[in-house]
């Protein structure tokens, strides 16, 4: 604890946004405010930090599912296998990050600490709709940064406490906020993504179905985006899925992952052979 005299030369907190009270008193701690120099349309620093790629989302009834694959790029370069992209954000939502890979997970911490400081500011969670307003405010700070190629583009999903349902939502580079209804997936592999979600997904999948689905999407992502990396069997290494239900958020555990790509290989397999 600290001394009176020290606790007093503390700045106090004027709201119940974290991020407005770092801009105010220490604003060299946001990532928006890591600028490279001027910002002109020829500069691009996108070849100089990991990009973050393939996420995938989609409801289910009762509930949302997000996953990403492990790879990270640099330029043509695997500058990582291992790469975790899918995070908690409080109890009830997750996020999912493809872009710039430092600058995003700085935006996942922060955005976790702005949900905490609210709800012990307010005694209450924050709706869905004020953690989906608050995270595009974060990616428009970001927005000089994202000029030099250095954007991070989140994909949002969390369990609506008042409606008892699964939602997502997605954004651009200059804070847009749009809700996705049924699926959705961003990066470098998600127009792959997308299309075989457009084909798997009903609106009657359980949570096992909603898993080997995403599996399965990431699975087609990565067979034609060299930045996406697919179930790994050498390197025992499988995407990070995470469920939300009335329940909260719980990753799904890797053995699961394992057996699921095992069965996805396997079918495909067995139809390569009769084909």
């Amino acid at each position: 604890m600290l001394p009176d005299d020290a606790a007093a030369a503390v700045p106090r907190a004027a709201s119940t946004s974290f991020a407005d009270f770092l801009g105010a008193h220490h604003p060299g701690l946001l990532p928006s405010n890591r600028t490279l120099g001027p910002v002109t349309a020829s500069t691009d620093a996108s070849h100089l930090a990991p990009h973050a790629t393939t996420i995938v989302s989609l409801t289910f009834p009762g509930g949302v599912l997000m996953a990403g694959d492990r790879r990270a790029t640099m330029g043509n370069v695997i500058a990582s296998r291992h790469i975790e992209k899918v995070f908690p954000a409080d109890r009830y939502s997750v996020l999912g990050i493809a872009g710039s890979a430092g600058i995003g997970l700085d935006l996942t911490r922060l955005f976790q600490v702005e949900l905490e400081h609210y709800e012990k500011i307010e005694a209450t969670m924050m709706s869905l709709d004020g953690k989906a307003n608050r995270l595009a405010a974060m990616v428009r700070q970001n927005l000089p940064m994202a000029m030099q190629g250095l954007a991070v583009v989140p994909l949002f999903a969390g369990f609506d406490t008042d409606r008892h349902i699964g939602r997502l939502f997605s954004f651009d580079v200059t804070g847009g906020r749009y809700e996705e209804h049924e699926h959705h997936s961003v990066g470098s592999g998600s127009v792959f993504a997308r299309g075989a979600l457009k084909k798997l997904w009903n609106p009657r999948l359980t949570e096992a179905s909603a898993v080997r689905v995403a599996v399965e999407s990431l699975y087609d992502a990565a067979d034609d985006d060299s930045a996406t990396g697919g179930p790994d069997t050498v390197r025992a290494l499988w995407p990070v899925v995470y469920v939300v239900d009335g329940a909260g958020a719980r990753r799904i555990p890797e053995r699961d992952l394992e057996s699921v790509a095992h069965t996805i290989i396997e079918a495909r397999s067995a139809a390569g052979r009769e084909a």
